[in-house]
C-alpha cells in the first residue's frame, strides 16, 4: 500500500479543508447541539453534493465521481478535523452499503439520490457496540409481491433526517438486505441519550410492508463484516482527523502561552506531550489508511480493521487528554471549542467498537489463522 498521499489527494484534501473551513465552521457545530437546530444543514449538504462528495465512492454510471474508498479515506481525515457533522457520514455509508449489497437493478434505483443528494441514509445493519455482530434486527415474512418487515434496530445514527434506512431481516434461513422508506407505515422512532449532541435513534418496525423494489438482495455474514470494517476504517480515520485538529490547536496554544517569561512550549515536558501526540497520531494514520487500501482491494480485512481501531481509539485519548493538560483549566472551559473534538473522540473510538472491543476482532482472526496451520 501506498502510505505517501498522491499530489491529487493532497491537491482534494485541501480543496475539502477550505470547503469545511467555510461550510462547516466551530459556529455551526455548536448550534448543532441546539434542540431545535436543523441537523439537514442544507449550505453544507449543497456545498458537498456540488463537490461530488456524496457519491464519491459511486461508479459514475449510477450518478457518482466514479472513485473509491481510498478517495473517501481522505474525505474521512478532512471530516474529521472539521467535526463536519455525521449526517454526512450516515448517507455515504448507505450508499457504500447498496453498492456493496445491492444488485444492478437495485443500485440504478437507490444509488442516483443519495449520490446527488436527492435523498439521505442511514445504516443499521451492525451492533453500534461491537460491529462484528452482523445478525440481522428484523424478521422478514414474504407476502405475496411484497415483504412484512418486523423488529427493532438500536442505535441507528442519524436516523432524524434519512429519508432511507438500509437495513438487514432474516427471511426463511436467509440474511436479506433492504432499503425502507423512513417514513413509512410502521416505522417509529424513539431518541437516545447521546454524550455531545450526537443524534442516535431506537427505529420500531411494525408490519412495515414494502414491495420487492426495496430488495437489495442476499446478505451474506461475510459481506455485512466487510460493509461495516469499511464504516470502522473510515470512521478510524475520522479520528485521525480529529487528533490532527487538536493536536494543531494544541500546538498553536503552548507557542502563545507564557508561564515563567516565555512560552510553555519551550518546556520539555510539554515538548514531550506533543511528541507523543504526534507519534500516536502518526500509528493511527497508517494503520487506518492500511485497512481502507485492502478493503477498497475486495478484502474483508478484519485484522487490519481491528488494528486501525485500536491505534486510532487509544490515539484519540492520549491526544485529547494531553491536550485538555497542556490547556490547563482553560481546557474545559467550553467557550475554548476543544470540548467539541474532545465529545466527537469519545464518540468515534466507542462506536461500532472501542480498542478493547477491536482486540476481540484481532484474536478472532488469530484464531482463524491457527486452524488453517492445523
Amino acid at each position: 500500500m501506498k502510505a505517501i498521499p498522491t499530489v491529487e489527494q493532497r491537491e482534494f484534501a485541501s480543496a475539502l479543508r477550505a470547503l469545511l473551513a467555510a461550510e462547516s465552521p466551530v459556529p455551526l457545530v455548536r448550534a448543532l447541539n441546539e434542540p431545535d437546530a436543523d441537523r439537514r444543514t442544507p449550505a453544507l449538504w449543497k456545498a458537498l453534493t456540488e463537490a461530488g462528495v456524496l457519491g464519491l465512492a459511486v461508479a459514475e454510471e449510477y450518478g457518482g465521481s466514479g472513485g473509491s474508498l481510498d478517495d473517501l479515506a481522505v474525505f474521512y481525515t478532512e471530516a474529521g478535523r472539521a467535526l463536519c457533522p455525521t449526517t454526512i457520514h450516515s448517507s455515504i455509508q448507505a450508499a457504500l452499503t447498496i453498492d456493496q449489497l445491492g444488485s444492478p437493478d437495485a443500485k440504478s434505483t437507490w444509488l442516483p439520490p443519495l449520490a446527488c443528494g436527492t435523498a439521505r441514509g442511514t445504516t443499521a445493519l451492525w451492533n453500534a457496540r461491537d460491529a462484528a455482530v452482523v445478525s440481522a434486527p428484523l424478521r422478514a415474512d414474504p407476502a405475496s409481491t411484497q415483504w412484512r418487515l418486523n423488529g427493532i434496530a438500536d442505535y441507528v445514527a442519524d436516523a432524524d433526517v434519512a429519508d432511507v434506512i438500509v437495513i438487514s431481516a432474516a427471511a426463511q434461513g436467509r440474511t436479506l438486505a433492504f432499503v425502507i422508506n423512513a417514513e413509512a407505515t410502521g416505522v417509529s422512532m424513539e431518541p437516545l441519550a447521546m454524550a455531545g449532541g450526537h443524534r442516535a435513534f431506537t427505529v420500531h418496525f411494525d408490519d412495515v410492508m414494502v414491495t420487492g423494489d426495496a430488495l437489495l438482495g442476499d446478505a451474506a455474514p461475510s459481506a455485512l463484516r466487510r460493509v461495516a470494517n469499511a464504516a470502522v476504517a473510515l470512521g478510524s480515520l475520522d479520528l485521525v482527523g480529529v487528533g490532527q485538529a487538536v493536536i494543531d490547536r494544541t500546538v498553536e496554544y503552548t507557542t502563545l502561552r507564557h508561564q515563567f517569561g516565555r512560552p510553555i512550549a519551550s518546556f520539555q515536558a510539554a515538548q514531550h506531550l506533543v511528541a507523543d501526540m504526534h507519534i500516536a497520531l502518526a500509528a493511527a494514520r497508517l494503520a487506518a489508511h492500511a485497512a481502507v487500501f485492502w478493503i477498497a482491494r475486495g478484502r474483508t480485512a478484519t485484522r487490519e480493521t481491528a488494528i486501525a481501531r485500536m491505534h486510532a481509539a487509544t490515539a484519540a485519548r492520549l491526544i485529547t487528554l494531553n491536550a485538555h493538560q497542556l490547556h490547563g483549566g482553560m481546557g474545559y472551559v467550553t467557550e475554548t471549542d476543544l470540548h467539541l473534538w474532545t465529545e466527537r473522540a469519545r464518540l468515534g473510538s466507542t462506536w461500532g467498537g472501542g480498542a478493547d472491543v477491536a482486540a476481540s476482532w484481532l484474536e478472532e482472526t488469530l484464531d482463524e489463522n491457527s486452524e488453517e496451520c492445523r
